[in-house]
């Protein structure tokens, strides 16, 4: 897949020329003149001074902020001015306020992980002493002391280490003899000068190319005397090294990709809306402006004996400065609480989210865990997935599996060096190897002998094996519970315990594993003197170099393999000493050439690895996560495409495709793309091509019900998304457990990180995090669908109270002469969105659901919705608006025509400015509460308490402020003194607040029935169809009572294909240790009376569980 994206112009960053990096052991003098970055993180935005002017500046940036800072001088202006200032000053602090106190909660939090991080110890060697020092004082050209499983700060290269014990999927590093012959005096390490030239700072994870000069002799480094930053120390005691690159320059920092600030599609949309909104607001004031002027020169002359003009005024001036002042009353269309309000939103949904017990892993005692406040309504409108596989999609631990009818575990009591974890169900296959049959001896042997696996014996009989993949270990694991312990080895020899008998076998040569022959051999020789040639590897490779007596086994193990697990072929061949003397001597010719030596050897070991006898097959599951196929086939089923980008090769790709559900049996058409040339993947794709050959690549994938790219870097793994992103405009998620997937995370609109074995750096660097692949169908289909629902309904609702307060302004401006008077009062205008309007709002954002989150799991077509973006968007926009100028003319034109020639029940005239602005906004709030009560389909009790607590505080404040003591206190603060108490008094003021709301709401209530009816949604199917079942009182509170309503169990799907054979190749995909395991130069053994640094810690081979790594706060500097 590496050549496929390479030839499609997916190669990443251009290459730009640099220099080279150069530096000396234990001198920071000379290393400090070429000023290398120092090991310091810095993510903080701000320190105790910076803090408020730098965060005020930030806000201002904002249009809304600085568009009402205008508003405030122009209130300050008195020729224009018809509102007082603390209608802008209040909202406007609040704003601040509240933005000011949540920036400096997460700048303190930035601050915390920084010192966190920066002040880790490490060992470092100064001035010939071992010191303990932090983090962010390591300088390049220190010598640094690690420990086993301890963190490596920074980027360093091997000098000395206890031993050369690969870890479980990990990597082997070795030291160069020259300074692995150093020894651990700190004098002899304090005295190393040698100098390192090496290449400048890169993201090539699998290259490094320099040389270490040591008294005069030159050296080669590469990219196995390297310990990269953020991986761990496993499986030796400690280890000396030379750091090379700190901070930034690391290549785990090169390959972290640009933190990116990541915004939602709404927040694209609602800036797009207020910029409409600011030109729809510039074209009332307009004609408003032009109404004062034609008014003013018909009509203003009649009124200059009670308002004269000042001098020099005139009717196109007066229009002037009306279109100022319409300009500060219509400010409302222009909501400045919005931001703050979905900010609160947002906030509480993350909430959800952290406390979601359904998400919470128990056995590693891990939460889901929301990293990010400004991402969750794009939760709800995922269209592709991009994951990786192993520890994502797998459990990256493998079992040795077989079951017979009775099911009952083997018992293993009978082998002393047996691994008490392992669990077994075939007795046959026991009572065989008891019996002595030779074949079953034989298929064992070379499980035992033929792999790169390291023991650990640190106690008499407690066996540890440390394999470079979990394949390996399990082979060996099942070979030693079955009689054939391998014990110990050296460069020279294989020691094997046989059925309680010590055999040490010569080991002569290890034919190592690569990608293109995917097979390895081991050539040993018995105590009897016989040589024989184990080979295993897959199927369809060892099958081509089978003899010809071998077709009728291969048929029955064929057969065998008819299973969806990683299966191995094992075949055995002996060998004549005289052939065997000849193919050494051309072997070690190869092995020491030092041109093309890997085709040289491949090509020797295509001589001997011939005519082999095959034993048998092994077939080892590679353990899926629990519910992945599951989650899969839900996501699926609400239109999620979900693309596999993963290092591995591919068969055990394709493999893990069946396995959870990607692939199935009914697609019949599954076809590879695999070519290293542009021509290759034009032939490949089988279409006619353009010049573009991303967008070739692209167009087919996406016709593709499914996707796997394997053999794909880090940097690819990002390219991809970015293009999916950039041509498809969709939505995208990218889940990953390791630091190979940061890039890929941190590319999507959406990253999630799976807290697995494989350190937390994609965690660190991710958006949302949890324990499981399957908790994603949640965090999707319910968290996800219900807060973009709570999103896009709280701005439906914003913008029609705001559109429906405001237009009232302007109507009445046709019927005050164009004056820039108000309709309401100023203290209403002032607490309508802070006080009377927000709580209910955010309620309804906060605990509404359209179905309960067992229904969203059950029916994953309602997350279709959000994919579409049909619930908010600009034609939606449109909708409020016209709905919101309808609702406007209600509530002017039935109070006025019901305040004109009106008089009380005693007579009295109550047709006034007064009566008619607290009329006009009462029912105003009325109506806005009814109609969010109608938008609301899950009532709880805060809901209600919001509701009727904001209009229960309206009538409180009204009559305060409209009380004899207010007035008397503050008489030109509060001049609607008695108005409260003698309008509401009257029957024909409540009978107009009940016509002007029926008239407002009866529309939308007819409108939204016939909907139902006519073009239903699919929320309403399926409560149609749920409500069937439900009693009379269930169906009017349809969603809350469904709560009660258990789904049917999810479908199980069948983990194993039964028919076509996919061979599941069961290496890892790095090259082998064979090369390490013959050279012993370094295969050091621990000295036994040493004291153990680490009580010991069994490998998770043996324990069957995840291992559990402590958190590292060092991503966040990218975060």
């Amino acid at each position: 897949m590496d050549s496929v994206l390479s030839a499609c112009g997916l190669n990443g960053k251009k290459e730009k020329v640099q220099e080279e990096r150069h530096l000396r052991a234990n001198d920071r003098e000379f290393n400090l003149s070429f000023k290398y970055a120092n090991n310091a993180i810095k993510t903080s935005k701000y320190n105790i001074f910076t803090f408020l002017p730098l965060n005020l500046f930030e806000q201002f940036q904002r249009l809304a902020n600085a568009y009402f800072v205008f508003l405030l001088i122009l209130q300050l202006i008195p020729a224009i001015s018809s509102l007082s200032w603390f209608t802008t000053v209040v909202p406007l602090l609040l704003v601040l306020c509240i933005t000011l106190a949540k920036d400096g909660t997460d700048d303190i939090n930035r601050h915390k992980n920084d010192r966190q991080v920066n002040n880790r110890r490490v060992d470092v060697l100064i001035d010939g002493q071992l010191k303990s020092e932090k983090w962010m004082n390591v300088q390049v050209g220190d010598i640094i002391k690690l420990e086993n499983n301890q963190f490596v700060t920074v980027r360093t290269l091997t000098l000395l280490y206890t031993s050369s014990d690969p870890g479980t999927n990990l990597k082997v590093k070795q030291a160069l003899t020259v300074t692995g012959d150093l020894g651990d005096n700190i004098d002899t390490l304090a005295a190393f000068d040698g100098e390192v030239h090496c290449e400048a700072p890169n993201n090539r994870l699998d290259k490094f190319t320099g040389t270490l000069t040591v008294q005069g002799e030159t050296y080669a480094l590469d990219n196995e005397r390297i310990l990269l930053r953020g991986c761990t120390l496993r499986n030796t005691e400690w280890c000396f090294g030379l750091v090379l690159f700190g901070g930034p320059d690391t290549k785990l920092m090169q390959n972290s990709g640009k933190s990116v600030f990541k915004r939602t599609s709404i927040d694209h949309l609602m800036n797009v809306l207020v910029l409409f909104i600011f030109g729809l607001l510039a074209c009332m004031c307009t004609t408003l402006a032009i109404g004062n002027g034609i008014w003013e020169h018909q009509q203003g002359t009649s009124f200059t004996a009670f308002l004269p003009r000042q001098d020099g005024a005139n009717a196109a001036f007066s229009g002037f400065l009306s279109f100022w002042s319409y300009v500060i009353i219509l400010n409302t269309v222009v909501p400045i609480s919005l931001y703050v309000s979905v900010e609160i939103l947002r906030l509480g949904n993350s909430y959800f989210i952290d406390w979601d017990r359904k998400m919470y892993h128990t056995k590693t005692d891990t939460p889901a865990q929301a990293r990010t406040t400004t991402l969750n309504e794009e939760l709800g409108q995922i269209k592709y997935i991009f994951s990786d596989k192993t520890g994502t999609l797998t459990q990256n631990i493998m079992t040795f599996n077989s079951q017979d009818v009775l099911n009952k575990k083997v018992d293993f009591s009978w082998n002393s060096l047996a691994d008490t974890k392992f669990c077994f169900h075939d007795h046959a296959l026991v009572e065989a190897v008891k019996q002595g049959s030779s074949e079953v001896h034989a298929f064992f042997r070379l499980l035992a002998l033929c792999h790169t696996v390291m023991p650990e014996e640190k106690t008499e009989g407690q066996l540890f094996y440390q394999a470079q993949s979990p394949d390996e270990g399990a082979l060996v694991t099942a070979a030693r519970n079955f009689g054939f312990v391998f014990r110990t080895r050296t460069p020279e020899t294989i020691s094997v315990v046989e059925m309680g008998i010590n055999i040490t076998y010569e080991l002569l040569a290890v034919l190592d594993f690569n990608n293109v022959r995917k097979r390895m051999s081991v050539i040993v020789r018995s105590p009897d003197g016989r040589l024989t040639l184990y080979c295993k590897g897959a199927d369809t490779i060892i099958y081509e170099r089978l003899h010809p007596s071998c077709s009728k086994v291969m048929e029955v193990t064929t057969e065998h393999l008819n299973v969806s697990l990683r299966t191995l072929a094992l075949a055995y061949k002996d060998l004549d000493e005289a052939e065997f003397e000849q193919w050494r001597e051309r072997h070690h010719e190869a092995s020491t050439a030092l041109e093309d030596r890997e085709e040289k050897l491949d090509a020797i070991y295509e001589e001997i690895e011939k005519d082999l006898m095959l034993i048998g097959a092994t077939a080892v599951e590679d353990k899926l996560q629990d519910g992945v196929p599951q989650t899969i086939e839900q996501l699926a089923q609400a239109d999620i495409k979900i693309w596999v980008l993963t290092g591995d090769k591919q068969e055990t790709a394709e493999n893990i495709g069946y396995s959870c559900n990607m692939l199935r049996e009914e697609m019949t058409e599954v076809f590879i793309i695999a070519a290293d040339t542009a021509e290759g993947v034009k032939e490949e794709l089988a279409y006619g091509l353009q010049k573009d050959f991303q967008l070739e690549l692209l167009r087919t994938a996406c016709m593709c019900q499914t996707v796997i790219c394997c053999r794909v870097t880090p940097l690819q793994k990002a390219q991809v998304v970015e293009l999916v992103k950039k041509y498809k405009k969709a939505v995208t998620l990218a889940i990953g457990d390791g630091a190979n997937d940061v890039s890929m995370i941190k590319a999507a609109h959406i990253g999630v990180g799976i807290s697995g074995q494989e350190g937390m750096q994609a965690v660190l660097s991710s958006d949302f995090s949890f324990a499981q692949f399957r908790y994603l169908q949640r965090l999707l289909l319910v968290h996800g669908h219900w807060s973009y629902l709570r999103m896009c309904k709280f701005l439906c609702y914003f913008f029609y109270k705001n559109f429906s307060f405001t237009f009232v302004h302007f109507w009445y401006g046709f019927f005050c002469g164009f004056s820039a008077q108000t309709v309401y009062d100023e203290w209403f205008i002032t607490m309508y969105n802070l006080v009377y309007t927000a709580l209910p709002i955010i309620g309804l954002s906060l605990f509404d659901q359209d179905v309960n989150d067992r229904w969203s799991m059950q029916y994953p077509q309602l997350y279709a919705p959000g994919q579409k973006n049909q619930y908010f968007n600009k034609m939606t926009f449109v909708k409020i608006l016209l709905h919101s100028c309808y609702s406007s003319l209600i509530l002017f034109f039935i109070p006025y025509a019901a305040m004109q020639d009106t008089v009380r029940d005693d007579g009295k005239d109550i047709a006034d400015y007064q009566s008619f602005a607290l009329l006009a906004q009462t029912c105003l709030l009325v109506v806005v509460n009814v109609q969010l009560g109608l938008d609301t389909y899950y009532w709880t009790a805060v809901n209600h308490f919001f509701l009727w607590g904001s209009l229960s505080v309206f009538f409180a404040i009204t009559f305060t402020m409209y009380s004899n003591g207010m007035y008397l206190i503050f008489t030109s603060s509060f001049p609607f003194i008695g108005t409260a108490r003698n309008s509401l008094n009257q029957p024909n003021v409540w009978l107009t607040i009940f016509l002007t709301t029926l008239l407002c709401v009866l529309p939308v209530v007819a409108l939204r029935f016939l909907l139902i009816q006519l073009r239903p949604t699919i929320n309403d199917k399926i409560l149609k169809s749920k409500g069937k079942k439900l009693d009379k009182m269930e169906v009017r509170y349809k969603v809350r009572q469904a709560k009660a309503v258990l789904p049917p169990p999810p479908r199980r799907f069948p983990r194993r294909r039964i028919s076509t054979r996919r061979s599941g190749y069961a290496f890892s995909h790095a090259r082998g240790y064979g090369d390490l395991v013959t050279s012993g130069r370094f295969l050091r053994r621990p000295v036994k009376t040493r004291l153990t640094l680490f009580p010991l810690v069994e490998s998770p081979l043996a324990e069957n569980s995840p291992q559990t790594y402590r958190s590292i706060g060092e991503g966040a500097q990218r975060s």
